[in-house]
């Protein structure tokens, strides 16, 4: 699918910062020569450069980003041109200190770092946008830029006057009258009843924190701040060029926007993806970062960018460790296997100074040619040219859909319940996507507003969905009866889109369909375990959570063996209409969870693409005809085999044995 019509390829290169080196001009003759020795052609430029482009107010300065563009055009590199809004200049923060977040300590902030702007100044945004408008006016129609790069890395809040006087608009908007804010946050509650929006203030440390729909709904107005401030910059750059596609790069498990909500606004979207990965058995890191990157292509149903990696390592985790061999086209080809159109960096060259002159590039300060880091990247180039025919090869529906809606993680985090901010949200639908993921089991994610019972899938997962909002409650029901099988959990449908809890059994409005109802919820001690005894003669492990449950026509699978509901259910299964829909009542321990699946997968004919048993660390992710195998284990493995496959990187034949070193990749296509 082409995400960049105008250079419709894998995109290969990353961040450049030719602004910090305009008084060294042999380093950018360098910089030139060794993109085209590496295989990169694209390149993000100005990502931060907006000092060196307006350098005072009203007086741009293009004349060394017109080199820049002539130059890599020439050869043949094209350009994701940025917008610089991610960080203003000083003289901006000194004649308009109003353009300066506030803390939500309700102080001002001072000039310094990225994403210290407040999204509702109109000096910001009139500066914004007449920065926009300069940079499209100039490049938007130059035959080397593929794509608008729009600012950097959304994040924070601003609790300035001004944004607080939105939240009160945004909260009119919803709520229309006092009175059905006051209902909808259950203000009752220690007396924090509201008699005029105009006394409501960001909920946070100097004032009201004890209303958690207060504060899910402060997360959905900074959502509707930023998405509001991204159309703003995507209308600047396409009054003069309306097709060229925009973006704006995601983070890896983001809490504090709704990137279902935020990717709406996006005509692709595109990430920055940092693991730390490690000399040993990287299986669990790599789960964590293959559930992100199919994160990033069901936003959109579609394929996306992997707009920032690292060739090398960071330099702001507490340990910062290089990429071993193998590991640096291991961890892009992942990429590419779930969905990625591009391998991108940060950053091409090492600067000087700063906060990052120590993360990773591809150029490092000695000024060598010769380096590992070098070797590696042109070995990623070579392989994303090899691989250029599967660029637009359609991505086939994954058969199982999971569950993953910000709003129920905002309220989870919010929940004073269980464990009250270490309810483990996320950290469960890691889980339950590592029992696919390691099968080699495709997976597409919807949130409540975005999940559609029609969609065909074998097998809808809702791990701890404790939010129904948007009647998702009706449409599972729908799913399940028109003939889906539906996995839910503990803790789910206990409150509705207000963070209200239910009146009557819950999970709300499928207890029927579950043939369960939900009676209390038991939280051990991270020492504790409790244990279900599974289909007679398994024993399966718990720990954290064990909800106790009442079985109605369900059938019971598992019963919990200790404590004093021992001989209750665990886990059941209901028939419901044409489908089946099944209930755990637990926290399973990831190997218990893990034969679940095993089972579930296997009643359901769901299979992993590869025909032979794959040791541990060792998975598979189908793209295309295409199958990627993985080796994240530590160690060298030899998968014996009775097929013959095509080699796709290097173009060899395999037969009887497949060798995967440490941190080794093969792409295989059968001939058989």
């Amino acid at each position: 699918m082409e995400l960049t019509p105008r250079f419709p390829t894998f995109l290969h290169g990353g961040d450049y910062n030719p602004d910090q080196w305009l008084d060294h001009p042999e380093i950018l003759h360098q910089d030139i020569e060794m993109m085209k020795r590496t295989h990169v052609n694209c390149v993000s430029l100005g990502i931060f450069a907006w000092a060196q482009l307006e350098p005072e107010e009203g007086k741009y300065d293009f004349a060394w980003m017109d080199d820049l563009v002539e130059r890599l055009w020439a050869s043949h590199i094209h350009v994701c041109l940025a917008t610089p809004s991610g960080a203003r200049p000083a003289w901006m923060a000194d004649k308009y200190p109003e353009v300066l977040r506030w803390d939500r300590f309700f102080r001002p902030r001072h000039f310094g770092g990225r994403h210290n702007h407040c999204p509702s100044s109109p000096v910001y945004q009139e500066k914004v946008t007449a920065m926009d408008e300069a940079l499209a006016r100039r490049y938007a129609a130059h035959p080397a830029v593929i794509l608008w790069h729009l600012s950097n890395e959304f994040s924070g809040d601003c609790y300035c006057p001004r944004c607080q006087e939105a939240f009160r608009a945004y909260l009119r908007e919803r709520y229309g009258t006092i009175e059905n804010l006051n209902r909808s946050w259950y203000t009752s509650f220690w007396s924090a009843m509201y008699t005029s929006f105009d006394q409501i203030e960001p909920p946070g440390p100097m004032g009201q924190e004890s209303l958690p729909a207060m504060k899910l709904d402060w997360r959905r107005f900074s959502t509707l701040q930023c998405r509001r401030f991204i159309e703003m910059e995507k209308r600047a750059v396409r009054r003069f060029c309306p097709d060229l596609p925009c973006t704006a790069n995601l983070m890896e498990d983001f809490h504090d926007y709704d990137y279902f909500e935020l990717s709406g606004s996006l005509d692709l979207v595109s990430w920055d993806c940092y693991p730390a990965w490690g000399r040993g058995d990287n299986t669990e890191t790599a789960r964590n970062y293959a559930m992100n990157h199919d994160m990033m292509r069901s936003f959109l149903d579609r394929p996306f960018l992997l707009m920032e990696s690292t060739p090398s390592l960071v330099n702001w985790k507490k340990v910062n460790q290089l990429k071993r061999p193998g590991m640096h086209l291991l961890s892009s080809m992942q990429a590419v296997a779930h969905g990625a159109q591009s391998v991108m960096y940060f950053q091409w060259r090492k600067g000087r100074g700063g906060a990052e002159m120590f993360h990773g590039a591809v150029m490092d300060h000695d000024l060598r040619e010769d380096t590992r880091v070098i070797r590696d990247v042109t070995e990623v180039g070579l392989t994303l040219e090899r691989l250029s025919h599967l660029y637009h090869a359609p991505l086939k529906r994954p058969q199982v859909c999971i569950l993953y809606d910000w709003n129920t993680r905002w309220a989870l985090d919010y929940a004073e319940m269980g464990m009250p901010g270490n309810m483990g949200y996320l950290e469960t639908v890691r889980e339950h996507y590592g029992c696919l993921y390691e099968q080699g089991i495709s997976v597409d994610f919807r949130n409540c507003e975005r999940f559609d019972p029609d969609e065909g899938y074998a097998l809808v997962i809702a791990p701890m969905l404790f939010m129904f909002s948007s009647g998702i409650e009706d449409r599972l029901r729908r799913y399940v009866e028109q003939g889906g099988t539906l996995v839910m959990t503990y803790v789910s449908g206990m409150v509705d889109g207000t963070d209200q809890a239910f009146l009557g059994p819950t999970p709300y409005g499928l207890t029927d369909v579950l043939g369960i109802a939900y009676q209390e919820l038991d939280a051990l001690y991270p020492e504790e375990r409790n244990h279900a005894l599974y289909r007679e003669n398994t024993l399966l492990e718990i720990r954290d959570f064990c909800s106790i449950i009442q079985a109605g026509r369900a059938q019971v699978l598992a019963s919990y063996t200790d404590d004093f509901y021992a001989g209750s259910p665990c886990i059941t299964r209901s028939v419901f209409g044409l489908g089946h829909a099944l209930y755990m009542a637990a926290r399973l321990t990831p190997e218990g969870l893990a034969r679940f699946y095993q089972d579930l997968l296997k009643d359901l004919g769901i299979l992993s693409p590869f025909p032979h048993p794959l040791p541990h660390g060792v998975i598979v992710t189908r793209r295309a005809d295409h199958l990627f195998l993985q080796n994240y284990s530590g160690r060298e493995v030899r998968i014996p085999t009775d097929r013959c496959w095509k080699e796709m990187i290097h173009g060899q034949t395999l037969r009887d044995c497949l060798v995967l070193p440490v941190n080794g990749l093969l792409i295989l296509r059968s001939e058989a």
